[in-house]
């Protein structure tokens, strides 16, 4: 695990009026998970990249598998509470954790979001998944 020093020195710092990442409650937390602060701005984008050119929903379950093991975060992919008629009735989001810039969410969530809006066989693979879809259509 990093320690704090090193990994806010590779870190770009958030405007602290724009942002609600909590990084200073990470920095106080001496038992803090610091695995998030990995994530730099040229990780970020090595992430954005990956995510787009998923093509597959096991690949898209493995992106959020890997962001729990090496980063402690938490993408969830899921139904919206209403119907579901495009991409947009689907959760996408990345869970709110200290030291996780709303931007990065932001962006992991609209990269997940282009993934399956040129994928349409993910979005039916993620309804199936739920049971949405009767567990035969594909």
């Amino acid at each position: 695990m990093p320690d704090l020093a090193t990994a806010l020195s590779l870190r770009h710092h958030c405007p602290p009026a724009l942002c609600n990442c909590g990084l200073a409650a990470l920095a106080a937390n001496p038992q803090a998970d610091l695995r998030v602060l990995r994530l730099t701005q040229a990780e970020e984008k090595k992430l954005i990249a990956h995510i787009d050119a998923i093509d597959s929903y096991p690949q898209l379950l493995r992106v959020g598998e890997r962001l729990q093991q090496q980063l402690g975060l938490t993408l969830q992919l899921a139904p919206g509470p209403n119907e579901v008629r495009t991409v947009r009735g689907i959760v996408v989001q990345l869970a709110a954790h200290p030291g996780l810039c709303r931007k990065t969410r932001q962006n992991v969530a609209a990269a997940v979001r282009r993934c399956l809006e040129r994928h349409p066989s993910l979005c039916y693979q993620l309804l199936d998944s739920h049971d949405l879809l009767g567990g035969g259509f594909l």
